[in-house]
């Protein structure tokens, strides 16, 4: 055979092209596996939920991020049905991404994310759907520092459209915010978390789950400028 350079080009592209798929048909990722036919979180207690989140939380913080169920393989996997271990309430603020901050991935959590974290017959039921029909086993109601709907409530600013229901659903936070110590509007976002986690536990299906140690309700508060989340 004459080796000319185009007969070699020919060939080293052909043996790329091999390799490549030779990589593509054995990578973990492309690669075709059994999707699990048990819910990974069966075993899981509402205890142990609570520290997987907060865990992540702390390799988010640390620059330890293991970016967890991310590939196309996992794409798929959750495709073909779900598996969350945990729900989250938290504000629509753009600057606190849920799976980001708590270094999850694709079907990990149930997010539900509405500004100010309220919790309004919509996200209720969003709620407990996730914790009844898919059995996650934490619900965290997530704020965060110089939330812009609680800034609003604490001002009893005049907001056009239905900015004001949300509004409405904070005020009733500022009594219990207004006794505490330092700063009003961390202390009005705190009191809200907790106002919206006694909410969720008036549910009868979040409340039997609790009854049953099936699901665990809690507030957390979300640090913009260190990214920690602490519970409240």
């Amino acid at each position: 055979m004459h080796f000319s350079r185009r007969n070699v080009l020919k060939l080293g592209a052909g043996a790329i092209g091999a390799g490549l798929l030779t990589r593509e048909l054995h990578s973990p990722v492309l690669a075709d596996e059994p999707v699990r036919t048990a819910s990974p979180t069966d075993d899981l207690t509402p205890d142990q939920a609570l520290q997987q989140l907060l865990d992540g939380n702390q390799r988010f913080v640390s620059s330890k991020r293991q970016n967890p169920h991310r590939t196309m393989f996992r794409l798929r996997e959750v495709a073909k049905g779900q598996h969350p271990f945990a729900s989250v309430l938290g504000c629509a603020d753009s600057r606190v991404p849920v799976e980001i901050v708590f270094d999850q991935g694709l079907g990990d959590l149930f997010v539900c994310r509405v500004a100010g974290n309220v919790v309004t017959p919509e996200e209720a039921g969003s709620l407990e759907f996730g914790a009844a029909i898919l059995g996650t086993k934490v619900i965290l109601v997530l704020g965060h520092e110089r939330c812009g709907a609680i800034s609003a409530a604490a001002k009893g600013a005049q907001v056009p459209g239905q900015i004001g229901s949300l509004i409405d659903a904070i005020q009733p936070a500022t009594e219990q915010a207004s006794k505490q110590p330092g700063d009003p509007i961390a202390n009005l976002c705190k009191a809200n978390v907790r106002l919206q986690v006694e909410h969720l536990k008036a549910s009868p299906v979040l409340a039997q789950l609790i009854q049953e140690n099936k699901l665990k309700i809690v507030g957390g508060y979300y640090d913009l400028d260190t990214g920690s989340v602490t519970l409240v």
